[in-house]
């Protein structure tokens, strides 16, 4: 189906990472900062990624909901800027409801939003490493503020990413426009962070682009 809800999750511990960002908005080059905040107690999660830049403002996405054995099941998602819009997961019905005047939409099985959707990809790659030896795509139901529809994240294989001068081990996958409008997503998950991102690039077709590379390598692990 459009969805694969039965596979095996491993979900990432709490952390916060903080990303140097590059962009393009409007033909307007800027440099920002990012903040990926994830927290959970093994039953509820919150995950927030923030954006603050001098010439763009501050954009902040939310993702709050249920920790299952099939990994997360967002219950509100929320995407900030000057205006906040929000989506709003009802599962008793089975319908995904928005805060804009946009009609609702069918809640699939393993449903994400925008921001969820990158930590069970971790959650789904930390439990099966070799995956991507073995399967092309993982595609899941991925909402927005105004609309859902089903992304298919390819992997595309390792790829290292920069940090602090030292190459990062991480895993590619894209997500490959399919219509006209399409952004085209690119996510490198780093083993050493749980399989939460390293670097998130984000292309859209006007042209306007951002790019988020972890800034710093978290503290290893104290040994005990």
């Amino acid at each position: 189906g459009a969805t694969d809800p039965l596979l095996p999750v491993r979900i990432p511990s709490p952390a916060r990472l903080l990303y140097d960002v590059e962009g393009e908005a409007r033909r307007l080059r800027y440099h920002a900062q990012a903040e990926l905040s994830w927290q959970h107690d093994g039953d509820r999660y919150e995950a927030r990624l923030t954006v603050g830049a001098f010439l763009v403002g501050s954009r902040t996405q939310a993702s709050s909901g249920r920790i299952e054995p099939q990994g997360l099941a967002p219950t509100r998602f929320s995407d900030k800027s000057r205006n906040e819009l929000a989506a709003h997961f009802d599962r008793e019905r089975g319908r995904i409801v928005f805060s804009a005047n946009t009609p609702e939409a069918a809640l699939l099985p393993g449903a994400q939003d925008r921001l969820s959707v990158f930590v069970q990809l971790a959650a789904l790659l930390a439990a099966e490493p070799d995956a991507r030896r073995r399967r092309p795509a993982y595609t899941l139901q991925t909402v927005g503020a105004r609309e859902a529809e089903a992304w298919q994240f390819r992997l595309e294989g390792e790829e290292a990413v920069p940090v602090q001068g030292q190459e990062l081990p991480a895993v590619k996958l894209t997500r490959h426009p399919r219509r006209e409008h399409d952004a085209r997503v690119e996510l490198w998950l780093a083993p050493a962070l749980g399989y939460l991102p390293a670097r998130i690039r984000i292309t859209q077709t006007s042209g306007d682009r951002i790019d988020q590379v972890l800034r710093a390598l978290p503290p290893a692990p104290t040994a005990r």
